[in-house]
Formats: C-alpha cells, structure tokens, sequence
C-alpha cells in the first residue's frame, strides 16, 4: 500500500500463532513457521523480515501490492477476503508465504496492535479533545521523561492506522505510554481507547471541529466521551473543569476523576497567569503545594494543556518540582505557537499545524500580546471540517479579528469571503483586508511586511 509506514519491532516478535490468535483470522496459506520482526501497511518501506497488513485506502489498495511485496522476500501478509478474491491467491500459493484472511483487515491491524500492548503492564495514558492534544502530550511526555522512559505518539499517528504503528514500537524498556487520539467520526475514538486499554484518559476540550463528519458540538461531545468508556473502574479521567461540555461528561467516569483549570472547583489549579510575550508563567496550584512555573511558549490558553499534563503528573506520584521541571522543558510542536525571525526582522507566528476556531482565537490573542505596539497583520486559510456551520463560524472569526488593532487581513480559501464578511460586518475598513490565492498572497505579504513587524 502506498499510503503508511513500516514499524520496527525492538526486542521481540511476532509468530503465526500470535497473528491468529490476535485477529481470529482465517489461515488461506501456510507456508514456513515463519517469526516476524515487523508490521508494515507499506510496500514501499516493507523488508524481507515483516508482516504486510494490506489495507485499503482512498488513493491505494494494499492488497493490489501484494506481488510486489512477495518479490522482496516477504513471508507473511494478511488480506481483507472480500478486496482479495481467490483467483489472485496463486500470487500467495506459489511459494512459501503464510497468508491470513480476515472480514476487516483495519480492525486486524488494531487487534494486533492490542494483542503486543497486552503484554506490558505499563500505564498507558490517552489523550483526546477538541484542542490541545498535542502540545498536551508532548507536556505530559517531557514530565514522564524526567523519571521514566516513555513512549509517545510521534507526528499525527493518532487514527486506527498510525496508533498501532505507536504501539508496534512499545517494547520491555518502556515505562510510560502517552498516546493521542484523534477522530472524525462517532465510534473512532472507541475503538482507539480499545486498541491502548489507557489507565488515565485525559479530555483536554471540546468545540467546534470535525463537525463535517459529526454535524454538531454535542455530537463532538459524545465521540470525545468514548474515551472514558474505555476506562477500567480503577482508570482515572482527567478533565477539564472550564469546559461546561467536558464538565457535563463527569457522570461517565468510571472510576477516580481529577479536575484541572482555573476556576476554583479544579483540583489541580492555574492562579496568578501572565503573559510575558513568548513565555507564560502562572503559579500551579496542587493539593499539597504551589510552585511557579514558566512555560516556554506564548499563548495563555497553552496553560489549560499546562494544567492536564500536570495532573497526569501528579496522579503518577511526581512532586511540583519534578512537573515544573518537565514543563519548563517542553518544546512547542512544529507548526504549533513556533515564533521565527526572519533574516530581515519580521517576526512570523507558525500556527499552521492544525486549525479549528478555538485553536485560531487563542492563536490571534497570543500574536496580540507578542506584537505590542508594532505593526502586526494576520494570515488566514479555510478552517477544515466545520461542515455545515463553516460559513458561519469563518464570519464570525472575521468579526472576531476586526476588534483588533492588525493593519492588515490576508485571506485566501473557499472561505475567504466568509471572513472578510465577518470583519466588515463589524467595522473593519475594506482597504485593510485583501484576498486572494496563496501565490498572490504570499506576494502581497512580501511586498508589504517590513523589519519589526509580526505576522
């Protein structure tokens, strides 16, 4: 398959047994007794010592590289049996491959990818929401890693293929698992919480996005509350206590809850936040200590993801000392609140990673502060998956944005025209706003930004 990737396995492997045993797969062909030392979904990146799981994508169908697979001297291959007729089982027959056919090759890979997390008694802790997720397990992540050796999700390998190919790296040297998980659809985040059996499942927020696949925000609400399904009576949810969508949900958590936020009710707090430009320092209120802390990065509403990643911390037995520590060590995400200087002195905000409306308000707050007096402009494309409420939502941050002081609005994207209906709307003045494609944007960006100034 072209879309995917191998995934080396450290100190252990994989046998026939354990594949079958995982999936309740059919054995089409039995070759060797052959011991696998990998599980790949990529032709492409495959070696001769892996196991293929043909997956069917929207571009590629693993199962039409399954030939090409087998002349590089692969041995085993598992196929979905109504994508894989039994006419091109020749291309398996022939020589000595083990094939397993199963109704639903996706559900495979993540009963695999269940199958070898079993076999660590670790804690595994998930994270999801609306916002936040991965700057919240990458601040979890460095907390953990002041004292253990963790595993965490790398990029966005958060969906039913990347978070096997996560845990497909876990091996006996691992003391903490600290994974993301993303959805788009109701049932997604089910399963993944299936696949990781997490002992602390942490909602970071939940908003407006992914509405394109799930239509509203309670709907979102009810697709991030299968996280706690998946708890055990002795797991642990940490939720955010500001968040009355998050709040709504306590009644389903199963066992032990610990509050985070600013708002009294929180267990583990946030007072005293201040913004310093590029850093935020708050003091982090826990049950038995308060100490500074300054984080590495601007934005107050990084302190919410602050906040959840503390509380991991503190649930794990780390002392205010230690998760300071770890917190002051975080490296924003790329993509993620990264501010660069270019070589001529403009001072640019790298907020490209993901974007929802929550994500862009606090990203425009952030550039507010980091700007100060300077002249400051903002640079927009579409907000993906809202739906059918994605008119509205891109009007209404256009109005959002006309209450700033920014000499200029550059837009471009199917909602362009949405945005700059907003900010009209709301007073801004037309010669401040300009649309246009990305190239012709990118050029009036060019040909108007000067030393100093923040975009």
């Amino acid at each position: 398959m072209k879309k995917g990737t191998v995934v080396m396995m450290n100190d252990f492997s994989l046998t026939l047994s354990d594949i079958l045993k995982a999936t309740g797969g059919k054995l089409l062909a039995r070759g060797g007794e052959w011991v696998f030392r990998g599980i790949s979904t990529d032709s492409r990146k495959i070696l001769p010592g892996d196991f293929f799981v043909a997956l069917k994508g929207q571009q590629h169908d693993g199962h039409d590289y399954v030939n090409a697979i087998l002349e590089k001297g692969v041995k085993g291959v598992l196929v979905q049996k109504d994508l894989y007729s039994p006419a091109r089982m020749n291309e398996i027959n022939r020589g000595d491959c083990v094939c397993i056919g199963v109704s639903d090759s996706l559900r495979a890979l993540g009963d695999i990818a269940h199958f070898h997390r079993k076999k660590f008694d670790i804690p595994v802790i998930a994270i999801t929401g609306s916002n936040g997720k991965t700057s919240t397990k990458e601040m979890t992540a460095a907390i953990l890693g002041g004292k253990f050796r963790v595993l965490s999700t790398e990029g966005n390998l958060n969906n039913e293929i990347g978070l096997p190919q996560t845990l497909f790296r876990l091996d006996g040297s691992h003391e903490q698992v600290v994974l993301e998980l993303g959805m788009n659809h109701p049932g997604e985040i089910q399963r993944l919480g299936e696949i990781c059996e997490p002992r602390i499942g942490v909602i970071t927020n939940i908003g407006h996005s992914h509405l394109e696949g799930l239509g509203s925000v309670e709907a979102v609400k009810k697709a991030k509350g299968e996280l706690l399904k998946t708890l055990k009576p002795s797991g642990i949810s940490v939720l955010n206590a500001d968040d009355p969508n998050v709040l709504s949900l306590l009644p389903e958590a199963p066992g032990d809850v610990v509050l985070f936020g600013r708002s009294q009710k929180a267990r583990i707090r946030a007072a005293g936040v201040i913004s310093h430009g590029r850093t935020v320092s708050f003091d982090l209120i826990l049950p038995d200590e308060t100490i500074p802390v300054e984080l590495p990065v601007p934005g107050e509403f990084m302190v919410h993801n602050a906040l959840a990643a503390a509380s991991v911390g503190f649930v794990l037995g780390f002392s205010g000392l230690e998760i300071k520590k770890g917190l002051e060590a975080f490296k924003p995400v790329k993509g993620r609140m990264n501010v660069l200087t270019s070589p001529s002195g403009v001072n640019i905000v790298d907020d490209t990673y993901n974007a929802n409306p929550a994500s862009v308000k606090g990203a425009i707050l952030a550039l507010m502060d980091l700007k100060k007096k300077k002249r400051g402009a903002i640079c927009l494309g579409d907000m993906l998956e809202l739906g059918s409420q994605a008119a509205e939502l891109h009007e209404t941050l256009g109005k959002l944005i006309s209450g700033t002081d920014v000499e200029r609005l550059f837009l471009t994207g199917i909602h362009a025209e949405d945005i700059a209906k907003g900010a009209l709307s709301s007073g801004m003045d037309s010669d401040r706003i300009v649309l246009g494609t990305r190239e012709e944007i990118l050029a009036d960006v060019i040909g108007w930004m000067k030393k100093g100034d923040w975009i």
